[in-house]
């Protein structure tokens, strides 16, 4: 009966340890760098798509018996909800096995600009340079975040472009999968033409440029304001001018009346 009751015991701690989140779920970034979101025309799901800068910030955590890459999208003066813009890539060194997170799918709010593609990117990157070799746990792709044709192409074309197999259950393609063999097996590229990543300098130099263009700018609307002063100045010189000559016109005009007539 003592067994019995230390087996009840081990089996209920063992149950509240795995409904208690991991302690790596809550860590905060402590890297950060600027991406450009180059301009691209108007789309007619996904609206108008202006050039736009967001921060990269990521977290990274080691131990013997797992790791984990943590990388979240941030655009400036907006709160996004906690599991939108974030990615996460889990690697199991016991079963030397790699897992994509959330479990909830990869949800970017800044849709159709190339940061699905980005991000797995990077991802890819970072376990390529350690566990090429792992292998890639596949996993079942969200239908609720699918919200038309041309969501659900442009998701499969993120996941095929970077190296993944989509897979559907039935023809309807409703369910789809996700797997890869192996990590060397998924493309570390992305679209660089609509994702750049603005180093320190590169950002600060940009500033300056811009800082730069405005005092060109001020100047310029400066002396444009001087001329515009001027020329009205000019111009009431002139309509005065014109108004004192036809007045003296009308006098000399009776004048050479009055004269005819005496």
């Amino acid at each position: 009966m003592i067994d019995s009751q230390t087996e009840t015991n081990d089996n209920d701690a063992q149950t509240r340890a795995a409904l208690q989140p991991h302690p790596w779920v809550e860590l905060a970034p402590d890297r950060f760098r600027l991406l450009r979101l180059s301009p691209l025309p108007t789309d007619r799901d996904t609206g108008a798509r202006p050039l736009r800068f967001v921060e990269l910030a990521q977290v990274e955590r080691h131990t013997p018996q797992q790791s984990l890459l943590k990388l979240f999208v941030r655009q400036p003066g907006q709160l996004t909800a906690k599991q939108h813009n974030v990615l996460e890539i889990w690697a199991d060194h016991r079963a030397k096995e790699l897992r994509f997170g959330p479990d909830s799918g990869l949800r970017v709010e800044l849709a159709n600009r190339g940061l699905g593609r980005f991000l797995l990117a990077q991802g890819v990157l970072w376990a390529q340079k350690r566990w090429s070799h792992y292998l890639i746990e596949g996993g079942a792709l969200p239908v609720k975040d699918v919200t038309g044709e041309d969501a659900r192409l442009r998701r499969d074309h993120c996941l095929l472009s970077q190296g993944f197999d989509v897979l559907y259950a039935e023809p309807q393609q409703l369910k789809a999968t996700y797997s890869a063999p192996r990590v060397s097996a998924l493309r570390p590229d992305w679209n660089i033409e609509k994702v750049q990543v603005i180093e320190l300098r590169d950002a600060a130099a940009m500033l300056e440029q811009a800082d730069r263009n405005l005092l060109e700018q001020e100047n310029r609307i400066r002396d444009t304001h001087e001329r515009l002063n001027k020329l009205r100045r000019e111009d009431g010189t002139l309509r005065f001018t014109i108004a004192c000559l036809i007045v003296f016109s009308l006098f000399q005009a009776g004048l050479l009346i009055w004269i005819a007539t005496r």
